[in-house]
């Protein structure tokens, strides 16, 4: 049985951060694609970050660019988000999620491409 368990998450400032982790079990970490999107109250849920199961490549949101950094610890089974400058507008639940790929250098950004998703971890920035 996959999970997928988000923690990290919590009320900070403006300008502040956070770091999120999402630890896995279950799947053999070192073949998926792993990622965060977020969901802020009525709006849909959105790709954040993304990163490779090779950890060579990452992509990322362009609001978040030069803010946020995915990282992933294929022996711990782990991904995290560094979130630094935190903005208002970055409030939502975050959610981690896992997409098998043949590829080892592959991102995914599309939620269709991710097959196991965590349960989320809400995020506020107050202004």
């Amino acid at each position: 049985q996959v999970q997928l368990v988000e923690s990290g998450g919590g009320l900070v400032q403006a300008g502040g951060s956070l770091r999120l982790s999402c630890a896995a079990s279950g799947l053999t970490f070192s073949s998926y694609a792993m990622g965060w999107f977020r969901q802020a109250p009525g709006k849909e849920r959105d790709f954040v970050a993304g990163i490779s199961w090779r950890a060579g490549n990452t992509a990322y949101k362009d609001s978040v660019k030069g803010r946020f950094t995915i990282s992933r610890d294929n022996a711990k089974n782990s991904v995290h988000l560094q979130m630094n400058s935190l903005k208002p507008e970055d409030t939502a639940v975050y959610y981690c999620a896992a997409g098998v790929t043949e590829h080892s250098l592959i991102v995914r950004t599309r939620k269709g491409e991710y097959d196991y998703w965590g349960q989320g971890t809400q995020v506020t920035v107050s202004s």
